[in-house]
């Protein structure tokens, strides 16, 4: 591992001056993801703030949302009983997210800005990865590539975002709250990831030393009901080969208001806004929910080794639609 300093923040305005002054310098929090691409060489900061102590844990709750501190913990964010009562499939994202020993360090704004899981991207032995040297290519593209995206992919990079939390969040509308040199500001998750067309070396709207406070989660209606899919290669712990995130609200048998988000699939957590207006106002059937799954993945652009997931993406869709469809019934 490449040498670095080490550092403790006082406050949230002097951690975000230690690194915005210094650009080679990383906030430290759980450090699930980033100490292990330390190990690998992709990542050589020269210092890094510990932020661990900072005032950014805990769970507050109001009648419309919950608000949970960046430096909240998967598992303390599982185990909050709204979360488990109003929004389960949020619950159920963050337990197939990681292995019990990882959500009790793994935090959940870390969690949002956890790297690609790319084989290229975390080898520096290889030489083309736009996302880690930008302009070198992309070695996916004519390697190996069965766990990579098939939406939101540019001929630059075809990595995948790896998040299991953020596909509900994305489809709950949750806005992360972020604290930085010229004061804080709120952006919502649809709008924080950005694509990776010709820079995919910049993932999300963060600027260096800007720092995420905190993650605020807006409650489903109480008649609403939500479920979390992931399809992998073993039962145990791993990375979504597709996964989607549902919420519906149906009465007499007509979706009244739907949520759907997919991940496994997506270079950011994909938001199925075509399937969601689709769904809307129909009936909550078989040929409703096979409609919506081709809407949410019309826009795929596979790969010879990704060409499995684009129906692999649908069916998972469709059954996380009809087990939220039935628990409604």
């Amino acid at each position: 591992m490449h040498p670095f300093a080490y550092a403790v923040a006082g406050d949230t305005d002097e951690a975000v001056a230690m690194v915005t002054a210094d650009p080679d310098t990383s906030f430290l929090a759980g450090g699930t993801t980033q100490l292990d691409l330390m190990k690998d060489g992709v990542l050589r900061p020269e210092r890094l703030v510990d932020i661990t102590r900072l005032p950014l844990k805990g769970i507050t709750h109001t009648d419309t949302a919950i608000q949970a501190g960046a430096l909240t913990t998967m598992e303390e964010l599982a185990a909050d009983p709204v979360v488990r009562e109003r929004l389960p499939f949020v619950r159920e994202a963050l337990l197939l997210g990681a292995s019990t020993q990882l959500r009790n360090m793994a935090t959940i704004g870390g969690n949002l800005l956890q790297r690609a899981r790319c084989r290229y991207f975390r080898d520096p032995a290889v030489a083309a990865c736009n996302k880690r040297t930008p302009g070198s290519g992309c070695a996916a593209i004519t390697g190996a590539h069965r766990m990579h995206a098939i939406l939101g992919t540019s001929d630059h990079c075809i990595a995948l975002h790896a998040s299991d939390v953020a596909v509900p969040l994305t489809a709950l509308d949750a806005v992360v709250h972020i604290q930085g040199a010229d004061g804080p500001r709120s952006i919502p998750l649809t709008q924080f990831y950005l694509p990776p067309d010709d820079t995919p070396d910049i993932e999300n709207l963060l600027q260096h030393g800007e720092l995420i406070t905190a993650v605020e989660i807006p409650l489903l209606p109480e008649r609403a009901r939500s479920h979390y899919i992931k399809v992998r290669d073993r039962v145990s712990y791993e990375f979504a080969l597709a996964s989607a995130g549902v919420a519906l609200v149906i009465e007499d048998g007509i979706v009244q208001e739907a949520r759907i988000a997919l991940g496994g699939v997506g270079t950011l957590p994909w938001r199925a806004w075509d399937a969601e207006d689709l769904l809307h106002g129909s009936r909550a059937d078989a040929a409703a929910f096979r409609s919506a799954a081709e809407a949410a993945l019309q826009g795929a652009r596979p790969l010879p080794g990704t060409a499995f997931k684009v129906e692999l993406a649908k069916r998972t869709l469709v059954r996380t639609l009809e087990t939220v469809a039935g628990a409604q019934s």
